[in-house]
């Protein structure tokens, strides 16, 4: 229908075609006449309608505006399809509304891997993932995930295809753990495609099967083999001594050491506020004695300054390699070729866990004391405690002794 204001100075004209008038524009002219305003009458339910079409100019003529009533009509015989020019219109406006909804489907759904990782999981990884681990997670995308899934659109990424990642990262020595890593950044891509309507289906991570090896490191030094290492970092550096002394006496990760300041340092009452932790948690370390007398000498801070800063007073990224240095020169890896069982940072924490519970800790406190999720993670401990279980039998012989007499 013409958004033009009809002049209402002509008056209306029959056509040979039933329902169909139209009336001349005073002034305008289309061809050698002048310009026509077309307009169709009908019944609906027995009431006189009428609806506007066009003008002449627009491309109408009585010709197609009877063939218009005459659609009309025989929906109206049938009982199928609009009966009126305004149904016909909104169903014509439903069907483009519905066209384009399919297009932007299909127009999604054909999103290769490579487009959405750098299109939209991207941005969301690195506003809210810490530095180090989206950095990884681009690595593994370059070297491993991108060659096979890039090209791929999301919908045609299969178990076949991740079959192949992980055959590549293993024929190239990766560890079990990297290639979970990796697999796990492919779920997490199709997590947020699914959240942001790119993917409606089941993630194909769900499909393959997750290497399996326990690549925890079983090492932990012995009070004498500490003592050694402490005194040969402080030999090298007096920092990196202090931070491998707050690693054994509280079972802080480097990370949590690295993001300490001093507004996290309770000497009053002993305690350390560990914060941006693994699991997501603040959680809080328990002071030993050695611990509260290295913050006491420490030169004290402001409260938003780290305890232990770079050179440039920043935070400190990564363990320095003096720390695998000293323990190569002291022969604690010498000849040790499993990953597992050589002496790193990360030893230290184990070693803490570990002390605890061979003097005889519950496997309950050591998880708190460690800020684990969950006691499983606690529970590769428990063969450090081999005499916990013969006490709980004997605990539990002696309560039915008493209860005998």
């Amino acid at each position: 229908m013409s958004g033009r204001k009809v002049p209402m100075a002509s008056t209306w004209v029959k056509t040979s075609h039933p329902g169909v008038r139209y009336r001349e524009h005073p002034t305008r002219k289309h061809g050698v006449r002048k310009d026509r305003y077309y307009t169709i009458r009908f019944r609906v339910e027995g009431v006189l309608k009428e609806e506007a079409l066009g003008w002449a100019s627009e491309g109408w003529d009585a010709e197609r505006a009877a063939v218009e009533v005459g659609k009309l009509k025989a929906n109206k015989r049938l009982g199928t399809g609009p009966r009126r020019l305004e149904e016909a219109r909104e169903a014509g406006k439903a069907q483009e509304r519905a066209r384009k909804a399919s297009e932007a489907k299909e127009s999604r759904e054909a999103i290769t891997f490579a487009a959405f990782f750098r299109d939209h999981y991207e941005p969301l990884a690195r506003a809210n993932k810490k530095a180090e681990s989206f950095r990884r997670e681009d690595s593994l995308y370059r070297h491993w995930l991108e060659p096979i899934l890039g090209p791929l659109p999301l919908a045609l990424v299969g178990a076949a295809h991740l079959e192949r990642i992980k055959q590549n990262m293993q024929q190239a020595g990766k560890a079990p753990r990297s290639v979970h890593y990796a697999l796990a950044v492919v779920r997490q891509v199709f997590n947020v495609a699914r959240r942001l309507d790119y993917f409606h289906s089941e993630s194909p991570t769900s499909k393959v099967k997750k290497p399996t090896n326990d690549n925890r490191r079983l090492r932990f030094l012995s009070h004498e083999e500490a003592n050694t290492l402490l005194a040969a970092l402080a030999d090298k550096s007096t920092q990196l001594h202090d931070m491998a002394l707050v690693a054994l006496h509280t079972g802080a990760r480097a990370g949590e050491i690295f993001s300490l300041q001093w507004g996290d340092i309770d000497l009053e009452h002993g305690i350390i506020s560990l914060r941006d932790t693994k699991g997501g948690r603040n959680r809080q370390a328990i002071m030993t004695e050695a611990v509260k007398t290295l913050f006491t000498d420490l030169p004290t801070g402001a409260r938003n300054e780290h305890v232990f800063p770079s050179r440039t007073g920043e935070r400190i990224k990564a363990v320095s390699r003096t720390f695998d240095k000293v323990a190569d020169e002291i022969g604690f890896n010498h000849g040790v070729d499993d990953p597992r069982l050589k002496v790193v940072f990360h030893t230290l924490r184990h070693t803490f866990a570990s002390w605890l519970v061979m003097a005889g800790v519950d496997l309950y406190t050591v998880k708190t004391l460690m800020g684990h999720q969950t006691i499983s993670q606690t529970e590769r401990y428990s063969h450090l405690a081999p005499n916990a279980m013969r006490q709980a039998v004997q605990a539990f012989e002696s309560g039915m002794a008493q209860n005998r007499h």
